[in-house]
Parts: structure tokens; sequence; C-alpha cells
């Protein structure tokens, strides 16, 4: 089997060619057909831009095009192909894969995004052209093409291609190495501390023909993937080099150039927070290791640890739990899969790398720490200038640092640390009320959400009188998207917990929250119901969420939301607030028990049907006699519990089995004729 299909981005890393032989036993027919298509493939990059390797790339593709005029002709004179002998065939495997890893070193070459790291990798990329054509020269010197039926000419055009595949000089321009050389040197100065010459870097980006934000943005964006590639690889010995031109070409975006002209193709995804991103990272760390847990399992006694760390514990001999003290009923090990995917989305949110399961996970606080001295460097200059344009500059000039703040603070803690300490929090509040502009103030409120996430920039936020303008962008922004962002911005905030009560009682805020959830988009819902989430740890806040009409809100998107991510997060708050009897009671006031017995019955969701159980379970608990007696009388209820012990984690079966015993002791009393001594609550209690 031949493959020509182009691989798609992910599958390889650049510079590497996964190149296969053709099968043994391949027909000569279609091996001849697959060399024929791939050397037109390669005569394709004719029309590509080769900001570098030019001459290179020119060369390679001429002697391609002569040896596809070659091909053509024994296809079309040796019936297609099918009389080629053993040895010609041979060659022409050999041929095949050399063509299929020129066409992949084509790629990368012409591959917007790339530019910069191939200038900096110039000589190794010549090196791969003379190997490639070197190997070509080395089939056609073997080639039987005296023998082949084909014309005169053909077979002096094979020859002259050979000649010329093994005297051609593959080799760099001038021009491209001096560039090269001047990368390299404003690299090693950055990593003294030197900040670079803006005519150098101009006349780096303009030899690239990088003349825009938008292909400075397709740099970085090229170079974060690739650093991602080593990371997941388990080969980081590029990073630093990678990090440090990351730095650089970041650098340039935001100081370079005045005007970022991808305002649709390049915002910032703003709403992917919810209620999973606020649990404690110190939750994630196996009590027994200490180290954040790639594969969490949980023990009869229904504590977590790294799988690893407690085989360990076990294979000790040791038989009782290392948290409790509790003797093991058995040793099974449950995968808590929902803890696990927690973990995921907390390292994607905070740049956290997780190794493969095989290898010893990484420190949360690693992320603190930057890829190399030159991006680090590069990162701290740019926060200043940055800063000074929020300050000092345009009302254009602010816009774009406040987006080029929203994106750098996007996922990496140096960052939001380096943009944090240059001053970045109070322009931007100040921002938020002075702009009329509804751009300028969402990219605004966006930069202040990725600063939020970092402690100190939700302390800074609170200190610099942040709070005000939140709540008026919140109730009053310029743009629904502004809106949202605050209400993100909220629950950011309320993970500090001596803000929750500060929060809590600026006056209109809650209210404002609940206008977000019955107006908002699925999106403004979502922040919303987030934001209330993180407040309701704050006991008192409950009260004026009540107040409010939040409750009643609630149950208005379990009702019409089709999102199952809204719908868990909504369950989580509901079960927060099923918790007291205050909470139970407004909860109880609403046509909430079928919409839940609904959930729990059809979700797919695993964490949704948890929050079912937690919630129909504070409710019999809180709810008296009356609501307990409204379940134990839904055949289907008791085949929905037993399912989630079987299917779900392990909490959710404990509540499961809880929530049982409170069903079953009902029957037995009512069918003892015991049940109105049962009652405690004659509240009415909506049953549709």
């Amino acid at each position: 089997m031949i493959r020509n299909k182009k691989p798609h981005r992910t599958d390889r890393r650049i510079l590497a060619f996964p190149a296969v032989h053709p099968c043994e036993g391949i027909s000569p027919a279609t091996l001849l057909a697959s060399l024929i298509s791939l050397s037109g493939e390669i005569c394709g990059f004719q029309s590509r831009l080769f900001p570098t390797q030019r001459r290179n790339a020119r060369e390679a593709i001429r002697q391609v095009s002569l040896l596809l005029v070659f091909f053509e002709e024994v296809r079309d004179r040796c019936h297609g192909g099918s009389s080629l002998s053993d040895s010609a065939v041979l060659c022409f495997s050999e041929l095949h894969l050399a063509f299929q890893k020129l066409r992949f070193l084509l790629e990368d070459c012409s591959r917007e995004g790339s530019r910069m790291w191939i200038l900096t990798r110039c000589n190794f990329v010549a090196a791969q052209f003379r190997v490639l054509i070197s190997a070509v020269a080395t089939a056609l010197d073997v080639l039987p093409v005296k023998s082949m039926d084909v014309g005169g000419e053909v077979k002096e055009l094979v020859e002259l291609v050979a000649k010329q595949a093994r005297k051609a000089k593959f080799k760099l321009d001038g021009d491209e190495e001096r560039f090269a050389d001047l990368v390299q040197g404003i690299m090693s100065g950055l990593g003294k501390g030197i900040e670079p010459e803006l005519s150098c870097l101009k006349r780096v980006l303009d030899y690239l023909e990088i003349r825009t934000w938008s292909g400075c943005n397709k740099e970085v964006r090229f170079l974060e993937e690739e650093i991602e590639f080593e990371c997941s690889d388990c080969d980081e010995r590029e990073v630093p080099f990678l990090s440090g031109l990351l730095g650089l070409m970041s650098y340039c975006r935001g100081v370079i150039f005045e005007e970022y002209d991808c305002r649709n193709s390049e915002q910032v995804e703003y709403s992917r927070s919810n209620f999973r991103s606020y649990l404690n990272p110190e939750d994630f760390r196996c009590p027994i290791s200490l180290e954040l847990m790639t594969d969490p399992v949980t023990v009869s006694t229904g504590q977590t640890y790294d799988r690893s760390s407690i085989q360990k514990w076990l294979k000790a001999g040791n038989s009782i739990c290392p948290k409790t003290g509790e003797k093991l009923i058995n040793t099974e090990l449950v995968p808590n899969s929902t803890l696990r995917k927690l973990i995921q989305q907390f390292c994607e949110d905070n740049g956290v790398s997780l190794a493969k399961s095989e290898r010893k996970s990484r420190d949360s606080t690693q992320t603190i720490v930057p890829g190399s001295l030159a991006s680090a460097e590069a990162m701290k200059f740019l926060s200043e200038f940055l800063v000074r344009r929020l300050v000092f500059g345009t009302d254009r000039q602010r816009n774009k640092a406040a987006y080029e703040i929203r994106l750098l603070a996007k996922s990496n803690i140096f960052n939001r640390s380096c943009l944090i300490d240059a001053g970045a929090i109070l322009p931007l509040v100040n921002l938020l009320s002075a702009s009329s502009d509804a751009l300028t103030q969402s990219n605004a409120a966006a930069a202040l959400l990725k600063l939020s996430k970092h402690g100190n920039g939700r302390i800074l936020i609170v200190e610099s009188g942040g709070l005000p303008p939140i709540l008026d962008v919140l109730k009053n922004g310029l743009s629904l998207e502004a809106k949202q962002i605050a209400a993100a911005i909220i629950f950011y905030l309320s993970a500090a917990k001596e803000y929750r009560k500060l929060i809590g009682e600026t006056p209109d805020l809650i209210p404002a929250l609940a206008e977000l959830i019955r107006d908002g988009t699925t999106c403004g819902k979502k922040n919303a119901v987030i934001a209330i989430f993180g407040l309701l740890f704050y006991p008192k806040n409950q009260q004026r969420m009540i107040e409010a009409g939040t409750v009643p809100l609630l149950i208005d998107i379990l009702k019409h939301s089709d999102k199952t991510e809204l719908i868990t997060d909504t369950l989580a708050v509901l079960a927060n607030f099923a918790e007291n009897s205050d909470g139970t009671n407004s909860i109880l006031r609403t046509p909430a028990l079928n919409l839940i017995k609904g959930i729990l019955r059809s979700s797919t969701s695993r964490a949704a049907k948890e929050y079912c159980v937690s919630i129909l379970l504070s409710l019999c608990n809180n709810g008296g006699a009356q609501v307990v007696g409204i379940l134990a009388n839904d055949p289907s209820l008791m085949a929905l519990l037993y399912s989630t012990i079987t299917d779900g984690t392990s909490l959710a079966g404990k509540k499961s089995r809880s929530l049982i015993k409170i069903l079953h002791k009902f029957r037995e009393t009512s069918s003892s004729g015991l049940m109105g001594s049962a009652v405690s609550h004659e509240q009415s209690v909506h049953a549709w």
C-alpha cells in the first residue's frame, strides 16, 4: 500500500520525515502511479512562498519536475509500468521514499508560521536538501534506464538529472546565514538582559516577509504548538530554545505591530472557566507522594490516591488507609475519572504539562518558571512596554495593549506574574470605566479575567478599587461580551476567601448576576452561575441570592437548556443551596423534583447524575417526610439510584445508598401505618 495523503499537522513534528518504504510485492503499475502523483505534489510547491531556502527548494523542485517527464514516459510506453524489471522497481521504491521526505521538507519550508524557526535551523535544513537529492542521485545511478523502453531524449534527461543531483550544491544564500546569525545574537542578548534593537528586529521580519500582526501571531501560535509537541513527546531538549524564540516573537507582536488585524479569527475564549476550576490545586495532590495525581484511584474508605503510590503502599504489606488509618475492606482500586478530568482541566488552564502515566508528574509551581532566560527577559521587556501603552498611549494603543495582555496571560502563570509585577492591573481597571469603545472595554475585561487567575492579581484588582467598575460593566457593559467576562471575573475574585463577603455585600452585584442568568446568552448564564457558585462559599451570601430570585432562575435553566455543561454547573449550585433548610425551601417552591429526576434519568454526564442524587438527598434530609413520600412513590427512582451505584463515582454511590436507605425506611414506616408520625413538614411541594 502507498500513502500519498498529507498528514495532519499534529501527526508529526516539524523537520521530521516519517516516510515509509512501499510495500514488498507492490505491483510496478501501482508504484509508478503513486510516484507520478507524489512528483506532481512536489512540483505543486513551485507556486508556494519560500521565505528561506529559496534556492535549495527551487533546485529540488526543478529536478523532480524533470523526472516527472520520465515517469510519465515510462507509464505511457511500458504498459502503465507493469513491464518494469525488478531492479527498476527497486530503484523506483527508493525514489518514492526520498520524494516523500522531500515533500515533508518542502511543506515545512513553506508553512506559514514556521518562518523564524526554519531560519534558525537553516544549516540543518540545507543539509536535509543535500541528503535527499543525494539519495535521488544514488537511485538514478543504479536505475537500468538504458534497457527501458523509453525515448532516447528521455534517457538523456535522466542521465542529466543524475549528473546534476550528484554535483548539486545545496547551500545557504549569504543573506539567510547573516539573518540567522543576527537572530541568534538577539536571543543571546536577551538571555543577558539586553533589550533587542527594533531596527534589527524589523530587518529580520522584513526578510522573512512577516509584515502584519496576524503574520507575527501565526509565528507565535506555531511555536506554542511546537513546545506542546515537545512536552507531549516527553522530549524537552528543544524547549528552552523554542521558549526563547516564542518570547522574542511575542515581543515583536506586541511592540512592532501597532494594529492587530484578526478580530474575527483570533478572539480569545473567555468562557471556558467553570466551577471545577475553583477547586484547590492542593486537592489534586496524592496524600502519599504529595505530587499531582496522574491516575487517581479511590480505595474502600473513600480516599483517593495516585495509583502508583497506593500500589506501592499495598505491596509493602499495609492493609490500612494511609490517610484515615481505617482497615481496608478490600484492595480494589476504583478509577476516579471525574477527578482525573478536573486535574487535566486544571493543567490546561494553568499551562501545566501532565506527563504520560509512566512518567513522574510535574509540580504545578513549575509553570511559574519560564522556559529560558531569553523568554523571561523578553516577557519582562514586553510587559513594561504594554503597561506604558496602557498609561500613556492613544485610545487605539491602549486597546491594542489590552488585547496583547489578554493573549499573553491566557494560560501562562509566568506571563501573568510579569504583567502584574509591571503594574498592569490598575490601568486595566481604569480602562474599564474610562473607555467608550466596546471592543476596548471587552479587551480590558478579558485581560483582567486572565490576571485574576493569579493570586496576586485577585488581590490587586480588589485593592485597586476594581469591584465598582467590574460591577458597572456587569450591569451596563458596552457589549454582551464585556458583561459575560465581568461575571467570570467575579468568580475568580471569589476564589479568595477574604473577598467573598465583600463581593456579596457590594450593592446590586448579586441582582446583576441574577439578571445575567435571566437575560444572558448561554455563555453569560454559565459565567453568572459559576460566579454564584463561588460566592456561595460564604454562607450569608445564600440568603441574598434567595432574595434576588436566583433559585427559580436556576430551575428555569434546567427546564430550557440543552447544554450539558451549563446544566451540570447549575446542578452544582443547586446542590449547594439544598444543603440547608432555607435553600431547600426555596427549591421546593419550584417544580424542581421532576426536573431533577428527569435529568438523573436522561443525562449522560456522571457529574450531573451525582449532583442530582446530592440534591435529592439534601431535599429529603431538610424537606421532611412529604418530600421523601413523593420520591418513594416514584417506581423508577430506585432503579436510577442503583444504576448510579454501579456506574457512578464512589461518592455518588455513597450518596445513592444513603438515599435508598431513607426511601426504604419511609416505605417500611408507611406500610406499618406510622406514616403520619413521620411527617415533620406540611409545606407545599411541587411535583409536576
